[in-house]
């Protein structure tokens, strides 16, 4: 597992200049079914020295609110700790901030590789469909520069930037949204031996409980935890602390 980076040691993507303006390659895909992380351009309106934070709302913020959740994973498919992941977007009028840093801010993976960032649906301008920069970096390894994309917008269609492989998974919550999106970075990791996947749910598993530590779970899935019903939202396969009322990058109620 990555050891966390600090501040200090930061290397030059939130906190510096730009790096080279070379794309890095794709990630490969997960040995569970997961796909990879694509790359795309950086587009006009990056800028270094973001603020560290999670949540891009200020007073006064205008729009839907949003929150995204997810975990960065590496090449077997293990959560990465430490990653450096800073995003920046369009405003509810489809305006970026280019003088200050509305809208922008980058933060750290957890000790289990998990994110969330706090912010609204970006507005549209001419041109592009809704989409959420990021720019991605796991502690000593390259930047990964893409977008992220919304289900169901009537401009993924004309947008020539717009790929599929990018689409979040996004759902109604009250008047807000959240939605779901797991990065995989192209860092080499050894990976740990699992349960099979017909393996039974640990002893401490509550009652009604048909959700299995090992198994491979697709996008659509169900099972059962505690007596309630959940649906997979990321195919991937279980491990202890996954269970899905912890998870919500990867498992809804049903």
């Amino acid at each position: 597992m990555a050891v966390p980076v600090s501040l200090v040691a930061v290397p030059a993507l939130a906190r510096g200049v730009a790096g080279s303006g070379s794309a890095p390659a794709l990630t490969p895909p997960c040995d569970d079914g997961d796909d990879p992380t694509p790359a795309q351009i950086e587009g006009p309106y990056f800028k270094p020295n973001s603020p560290l934070r999670s949540s891009l709302l200020e007073p006064g913020t205008q729009g839907t609110r949003l929150t995204v959740t997810g975990y960065v994973f590496g090449r077997a498919c293990l959560p990465i700790s430490g990653v450096l992941l800073d995003f920046w977007q369009a405003d509810d009028n489809g305006a970026y901030d280019n003088t200050g840093f509305k809208f922008r801010g980058h933060q750290f993976t957890d000790a289990r590789g998990a994110f969330t960032l706090t912010t609204i649906v970006p507005g549209l301008y001419p041109g592009r469909t809704r989409h959420i920069h990021v720019k991605a970096q796991a502690p000593g390894r390259g930047v990964l520069t893409t977008q992220l994309y919304f289900p169901g917008e009537p401009r993924n269609n004309t947008d020539s930037l717009f790929d599929a492989r990018l689409l979040m998974t996004v759902r109604d919550a009250g008047g807000a949204k959240e939605a779901a999106f797991d990065f995989v970075l192209d860092v080499p990791q050894t990976p740990t031996p699992t349960s099979s996947p017909t393996t039974a749910p640990p002893t401490t598993a509550p009652p009604g409980t048909t959700w299995a530590v090992g198994t491979s779970y697709r996008a659509g899935d169900r099972v059962d935890y505690g007596g309630r019903s959940y649906v997979c939202l990321q195919a991937h396969t279980a491990q202890p602390g996954w269970e899905p009322p912890n998870v919500p990058a990867l498992w809804r109620s049903a």
